[in-house]
């Protein structure tokens, strides 16, 4: 059987229009056979070859959608548009537009509202604030971990809904506080980054990574078991190894969540330098705490109540007194510890 609908909408004669609820109904015609629904579509008539059930729109008194319906009726437009690979190189510019975000768990406790962020392309904004204020949030959005219950993560100016997920996160590295590393060998590691990589590329990688040095002091050097989520290696050591994994993979946008927050001063010295050749060129996001680690940056932006309450410059912030930056202390507490 076929089922042909007329797209245009039927509202009974009796219907009163000024009524607070309304229902408006596809129109639907069943057909018996492929050469009845050929000819009702050449009477301009939609066919479908599958049964597909429709919802009726509820209207409100004055005849609009509801409000909370409609954002509902968007989110699934979007989930429905065809992911399409963006024609021309990827130049790795991100904007945040207007995002309201929850977490699934805790739908009632908005962590964005409104919030908005531009990262020009080539271009390192670090984020800073208190503990929970959402710095990591951004970066899950932007890996799209998650999707915004309202507004827009932008690649280039395109909503990341409508690009493929695995193309996506091929253009996209991350180095966070506690790196994946996978129950295999250091080369294995560092060559899943780039599927069909050589050995030299591998070792390329580790050497700007500040890795080679220690790989090539172990025994079995990159053939070295690391263990159950790197489990024998410390934790500096997993760090570069993440690093030249991300270096071998040359996103075009990297994200650095707390990625020198857990290590000791010297391990700190040598990751590092090897982020810092990581993000040369490339559109980069900093999550961090210690102020070493974010004054360089092109933007420092203070997240805190949901949205960006300061963004500039080191020095820029320093000049607001009117902000939590200004002052003298560039938001410095105890230890060189940027918020909470």
């Amino acid at each position: 059987m076929f089922r042909v609908i007329d797209r245009k909408p039927d509202i009974s004669d009796d219907a009163d229009p000024h009524a607070p609820e309304q229902q408006l109904k596809h129109q639907q015609h069943t057909v018996p056979n492929a050469k009845a629904a050929a000819a009702a579509a050449a009477a301009g008539k939609e066919v479908q070859l599958y049964t597909v059930e429709h919802k009726a729109t509820t209207l409100d008194g004055d005849g609009k959608v509801p409000a909370g319906r409609k954002q509902k009726q968007q989110k699934a437009a979007a989930r429905d548009l065809q992911p399409q690979v963006p024609p021309g190189p990827v130049l790795g510019e991100i904007q945040l537009q207007h995002v309201d975000f929850a977490y699934p768990s805790r739908p009632e406790i908005l962590i964005f509202r409104d919030f908005s962020l531009h990262v020009p392309a080539g271009k390192t904004v670090a984020l800073v604030g208190s503990s929970g204020s959402g710095k990591s949030t951004v970066v899950q959005l932007i890996e799209r971990f998650y999707d915004p219950q309202a507004g827009a993560v932008l690649l280039d100016g395109r909503d990341l809904r409508t690009l493929p997920l695995r193309w996506l996160r091929n253009q996209v590295g991350l180095v966070s506080q506690e790196p994946t590393l996978f129950a295999t060998t250091i080369y294995e590691n560092i060559a899943i980054g780039l599927p069909g990589c050589s050995g030299e590329e591998v070792e390329a990688a580790a050497r700007a990574a500040n890795a080679h040095g220690f790989v090539s002091n172990l025994p079995l050097g990159y053939q070295t078991q690391v263990g159950e989520r790197g489990v024998q290696l410390s934790g500096g050591q997993k760090q570069r190894i993440a690093i030249a994994r991300a270096i071998l993979k040359g996103p075009k946008v990297m994200l650095l969540d707390e990625a020198t927050s857990a290590l000791d001063t010297r391990s700190e010295a040598l990751v590092q330098a090897a982020l810092d050749r990581l993000v040369v060129g490339r559109t980069t996001v900093v999550v961090a705490h210690r102020l070493s680690t974010v004054q360089g940056a092109d933007a420092i932006a203070v997240v805190q109540g949901g949205v960006v309450a300061q963004l500039g410059t080191h020095k820029e912030l320093l000049r607001d007194e009117t902000g939590g930056w200004g002052g003298g202390r560039g938001g410095e507490g105890r230890g060189g510890v940027v918020g909470g």
